[in-house]
């Protein structure tokens, strides 16, 4: 599975990566740093992401405006987009779901309590028969 990931914290991103390898799960995983990254990355493959991972809280685009973006596009609105993120606040959720959010995941402090949720996460989206090419 191809999976896009948009954080801008590289401890964040290398805690994905580590559940990931623990795991023993074959996945890709394409970084992007923020928003505006991650929609360059979105226009110039020619093979799109199976899902997308994001943050709320980044610099340039945010979560909610990059899902905004996101859901706009005829072939990119497709593409499901899963919220990681800190943020309990119910109005960002609200925002999220009115958008078209996938999912809105909280990530846990415990690291053994992300790896659980990771792991299921990538198990429900892996058996999913949506497949989106350009």
């Amino acid at each position: 599975m191809n999976i896009l990931l948009i954080e801008d914290d590289q401890i964040e991103v290398m805690k994905l990566n580590r559940v990931i390898s623990k795991l023993g799960l074959y996945h890709t995983i394409i970084e992007a740093k923020n928003g505006e990254d991650a929609l360059q990355i979105l226009n110039e493959k020619d093979t799109l992401p199976d899902i997308i991972l994001l943050d709320l809280n980044m610099p340039r685009i945010n979560g909610i405006e990059f899902l905004s973006i996101l859901k706009k596009d005829e072939v990119l609105s497709y593409i499901p987009a899963i919220m990681l993120t800190t943020s309990n606040n119910q109005r960002d959720l609200i925002e999220c779901y009115k958008l078209g959010i996938a999912g809105y995941v909280l990530k846990p402090l415990r690291f053994e309590e992300y790896a659980s949720k990771i792991e299921k996460l990538l198990e429900y989206w892996s058996i999913n028969e949506l497949k989106v090419n350009k």
